[in-house]
């Protein structure tokens, strides 16, 4: 797989915030800043068999699942930012809330049930992680010692709300988690939760 840098994947949101903020995308799109160690560390875990999927805000992901920069850029540029599919990288993402959980939880059951080698790694933002949805599927998966990694990504925003505060509570569900099959990290972002800082007019 291709091995990036940190100032290769800043480099390309940057890229990508500008041509937003040009008003040459004319759809949403959801950037990265501040978690780039913490995906290197995670990819270093995937292997080209492996299976990726994501939310909205996926084109590191991408990038480090071996998509060139310029398909990737391509796609984002044509208005798919927040739905990039690439079956033949393995990689998929999905614009709706828990969307691509129960199909992760599905894709490592059929590893399962196969007896293939490879694994699943699923992200989801801190907010989902709350949700009644992941808590069955991350339960379902551990009981079932199905081969499948969630990653959750916490920057604080659910949209435009703190997520704490949402819920009432002064730590998440997995902040602290043991499960081997979990790994939960903390960024801060300098992007708002979608868009670039600008307001764009087409």
């Amino acid at each position: 797989m291709t091995r990036l840098t940190k100032d290769d994947l800043i480099a390309f949101e940057e890229d990508i915030a500008a041509e937003f903020n040009a008003a040459n995308i004319r759809a949403p799109i959801h950037l990265y800043s501040g978690c780039e160690e913490h995906m290197l560390r995670v990819f270093e875990k995937v292997n080209a068999e492996d299976w990726v999927f994501c939310s909205w805000r996926s084109h590191y992901q991408c990038l480090l699942k071996g998509v060139p920069a310029d398909v990737l850029k391509k796609e984002i540029m044509e208005g798919r930012s927040i739905s990039l599919c690439f079956p033949e990288y393995r990689i998929f993402s999905s614009a709706i809330v828990t969307g691509v959980l129960p199909i992760a939880l599905g894709t490592a059951w059929s590893i399962k049930y196969k007896r293939e080698s490879n694994k699943v790694f699923c992200f989801m933002g801190e907010m989902t992680s709350e949700t009644g949805v992941a808590s069955e599927v991350i339960k379902y998966s551990s009981n079932h010692d199905l081969p499948i990694h969630w990653v959750i990504e916490d920057n604080s925003k659910s949209v435009c709300t703190d997520t704490r505060e949402v819920w009432g509570m002064d730590e998440l569900t997995y902040e602290n988690s043991d499960n081997p099959n979990i790994t939960y990290f903390r960024y801060e972002t300098k992007w708002p939760h979608a868009g670039a800082g600008k307001r764009v007019q087409f």
